[in-house]
């Protein structure tokens, strides 16, 4: 990351920060919001843009940390805080023992199964009603006293939306970072040299799943419930989405397609009934205009300016 890059984002974390000062109570939601899924997207990504394994189920550790998140509080009476360690854990767990099945595949056929156990995460939440509740979910999570407002929680977030970006470049720049974009652009030769690819592929997919389920703990509390539809293939298309339009071959992209995506999402459901129909055509634009998504479109019309000059 280069200095300019640092201060940018320096800046931006810090007008986010001043957000409860000088914005409304709605763009204190939606910023939680957006810091929320942008981590949900940045966990995604470490496997989509860093590895090449295209995740159609990654919000089954979502909806693990979740649950998790809910079970502890509600049912054992656990602090939050470690709660929402707990749903980290399990999520890394869970990440695990998925993982291990569907690094044995490669293409499609990876994708396809992370999928089908996603859709197994889900019929568990939907059908063992004693534990989950079932379709009606767990509700009444309230705010621990040390955050008892939307602001504090903001905060909070925010605290762990930075702690993590920081873990997640600094793993991203290391030397097991660099292995696995070896490993996302020629697997087999990287095989060759003496890498076991399938352990990094399984490391990155136990880092991603350690992530998406501190988000889904994070989401968990935010919106005070949990229901099966956190672990649904929709969740799974919709973080898809927020990585594609921001960029996968961007560390940021991610997060500037989470909010993105999110505000246009609160601001047309206001007035439409109609946003499946917005996301699709929103879908197709960025495949055949923005390949790259919005953080590498403008990345590489920086780099044809700076060249220019």
């Amino acid at each position: 990351m280069t200095k300019i890059e640092k201060w940018t984002v320096l800046a931006i974390l810090i007008i986010i920060a001043l957000i409860p000062v000088y914005g409304s109570r709605f763009f204190v939601f939606l910023f939680t919001d957006i810091l929320i899924f942008g981590l949900f997207a940045l966990s995604l990504n470490l496997l989509l843009g860093y590895t090449g394994l295209v995740s159609f189920g990654h919000a089954a550790y979502f909806g693990i940390g979740a649950y998790t998140c809910a079970l502890l509080i509600k049912k054992a009476g656990i602090d939050f805080m470690l709660s929402l360690l707990a749903a980290g854990l399990f999520g890394a767990v869970g990440a695990l023992l998925i993982g291990f099945f569907c690094v044995r595949l490669t293409k499609i056929y990876f994708a396809m199964l992370t999928l089908a156990f996603s859709q197994i995460i889900w019929a568990i939440a939907f059908k063992w009603n004693a534990l989950t509740g079932g379709d009606n979910g767990i509700m009444g999570i309230d705010f621990p006293p040390y955050l008892d407002s939307k602001v504090k929680f903001f905060y909070f977030v925010l605290v762990v939306f930075t702690t993590s970006l920081i873990i997640l470049r600094t793993i991203v720049n290391s030397p097991f970072g660099r292995v696995l974009v070896a490993i996302r652009e020629n697997p087999a030769r990287t095989e060759f040299i003496g890498i076991n690819v399938k352990r990094f592929q399984l490391l990155a997919f136990i880092i991603s799943g350690f992530f998406a389920s501190v988000s889904g703990g994070l989401f968990c509390m935010f919106n005070h419930s949990v229901f099966p539809s956190f672990c649904n293939w929709s969740m799974s298309a919709e973080v898809l989405i927020m990585a594609l339009l921001g960029g996968i071959y961007n560390f940021f992209g991610p997060v500037i397609g989470a909010g993105l995506l999110l505000y246009l999402r609160m601001e047309s459901t206001s007035f439409t009934a109609y946003w499946p129909l917005i996301l699709g055509t929103i879908l197709c634009l960025l495949l055949f205009f923005f390949p790259g998504g919005i953080a590498g479109f403008v990345q590489d019309r920086f780099q044809k300016w700076r060249a220019a000059k």
